[in-house]
């Protein structure tokens, strides 16, 4: 996957140095260097952006201002000298916030966060169209529906995925990470390292542990935030 980028910061040696670490990362293409966020709206018209590295305080227009006004489609990874901004960049959607002067570390892991970000949404698309998938199990292949999959379990080398309607769980020899890629998201959604839950089966939360067919299932704490702002943006 290759993503279109453009650089918008108006000090021109920042912009360029951005733009070198742009040129050498295999998976960016990097189609204008704008000093100027007026300028970069039209860039944005004319042409597919994925990503843009975006400074906060410029002339006319702030980055802050400019991600108001960008399609939802594009994402920033915010760019400035100041970590007053922090808060406001994550609330303006960021894939990243890197504090100037930026290494091509840093950059790169940025950047490599936003190709997750894409990979993930591209993987969600073509599995919500397909809506099943097909697992090895006591040597067969098994087809199972989305629809069905309550929820998953790690056990050791092997996943166990619990079905709806009493159905036995089926085992099957792979590792958590293969299988959460095949699925959906957030409509799967890993709260635990042993457990990634159907969240549309989910009953309820009790003392932050999932109920859910039965089971109550845990919480880790690496999971608990990515778990809050869903369950934020689906509470009255």
């Amino acid at each position: 996957m290759t993503l279109n980028c453009i650089i918008i910061d108006d000090e021109p040696l920042a912009a360029d140095l951005l733009a070198s670490y742009a040129k050498k990362t295999l998976f960016l293409n990097l189609i204008g260097v704008f000093n100027s966020a007026v300028e970069g709206i039209r860039a944005i018209r004319g042409n597919r952006v994925d990503l843009i590295f975006l400074d906060i305080q410029m002339p006319e227009l702030s980055g802050l201002e400019f991600a108001k006004i960008l399609p939802k489609e594009t994402k920033i990874i915010f760019t400035t000298a100041f970590s007053q901004y922090a808060v406001e960049g994550y609330k303006a959607n960021a894939i990243d916030y890197l504090m100037k002067p930026i290494s091509y570390d840093d950059f790169l892991a940025g950047a490599n966060r936003a190709l997750e970000w894409f990979k993930s949404v591209r993987q969600s698309e073509n599995a919500s169209n397909d809506r099943f998938i097909f697992v090895k199990s006591e040597y067969k292949l098994v087809k199972i529906m989305f629809e069905d999959i309550l929820y998953i379990e790690g056990v050791k080398d092997y996943v166990k995925i619990y079905l709806e309607d009493g159905h036995k769980p089926i085992m099957s020899l792979m590792n958590m990470k293969k299988i959460e890629e095949a699925l959906p998201k957030p409509e799967f959604m890993r709260v635990h390292r042993s457990y990634i839950i159907h969240m549309k089966k989910v009953d309820g939360i009790d003392r932050f542990r999932i109920v859910i067919g039965g089971a109550i299932l845990p919480i880790s704490d690496s999971y608990k935030v990515r778990l809050q702002d869903f369950l934020d943006g689906h509470t009255l």
